[in-house]
């Protein structure tokens, strides 16, 4: 199984696609693992080198509860792999991380895609009282240590999203969102917090990026995502935007033909 090791952890990793084309980093979500991107990994490859990794906590990385740097982790498995700047595809979390690494390291990153994340540092948004009910539902779950119950209940409130029901979408993709969280119950309840968050914060410097950049999120996405969606949208200089219809959270996995149809040509366009 391919890892590196780094200070207290073995990073799983994978590559497909020629090591002579344009690399890509595909950063997961928080409730997924770099599985996620198995639906485009094949379409991808075909004219890029395509790199995707566990984070600590996640998948089948294995890590000790220490304080680590998720930017250093990533710059890691591309220093291992002999590349010095990618192209950047973030989910979630995986955006977040993505932009703290492009605004700490701008050398790195060669463009950036964000799929509903929102920079560090970025201030607490008021939730509609169907998020209120199940983050209530999440934080009691989280006080009885039900792990199996909390991690659906992320799925639930994410992937689903508080809007929507269930029964209403292709049960395969309802099938896959909760195997995707699930995944990452071997890792519980050890929450491994990175030590070094940004300083200042993302937040107050994605305004000077100048790579090439693209945000995006679901129409059903819950509201802190959608309204960090609309700041950087308008904040990072030349960025382009675009809200994936029928969708929560994870659009490139409920509806990857549509991602693709989005993605692949704004690469393209901006030679990456």
């Amino acid at each position: 199984m391919p890892h590196v090791d780094v200070p207290g952890a073995r990073l799983f990793y994978e590559t497909a696609g020629p090591a002579s084309g344009e690399p890509l980093l595909l950063l997961h979500a928080g409730i997924a693992t770099s599985r996620m991107w198995d639906p485009l990994v094949e379409t991808l490859a075909a004219d890029h080198y395509v790199i995707r990794y566990d984070c600590r906590g996640f998948g089948q990385t294995d890590c000790e509860a220490s304080g680590f740097s998720n930017r250093d982790d990533a710059r890691a498995i591309l220093d291992h792999l002999g590349i010095t700047r990618a192209t950047f595809v973030g989910a979630s979390r995986g955006g977040r991380i993505a932009l703290d690494i492009a605004v700490e390291s701008p050398d790195r990153v060669a463009g950036l895609v964000t799929i509903g994340s929102g920079p560090s540092g970025f201030p607490e948004v008021e939730l509609t009282d169907e998020e209120e009910a199940l983050i209530t539902e999440l934080d009691e779950a989280w006080e009885d240590r039900d792990f199996p119950r909390m991690v659906d209940l992320e799925t639930r409130l994410w992937a689903i999203g508080p809007l929507r029901k269930e029964e209403d979408l292709n049960p395969d993709f309802v099938r896959t969102a909760y195997e995707l969280g699930r995944a990452n119950l071997r890792h519980q309840p050890e929450v491994d917090t990175p030590a070094d968050e940004l300083e200042p914060p993302a937040y107050d410097r994605v305004v000077d990026l100048e790579v090439p950049s693209l945000v995006t999120v679901g129409e059903f996405d819950i509201t802190p995502a959608l309204v960090q969606f609309e700041f950087l949208a308008a904040t990072i200089p030349g960025a382009d935007r675009h809200v994936f219809p029928n969708t929560a959270h994870l659009p490139s996995v409920e509806h990857p033909d549509q991602f693709l149809a989005v993605l692949s040509p704004w690469l393209a366009e901006h030679k990456l």
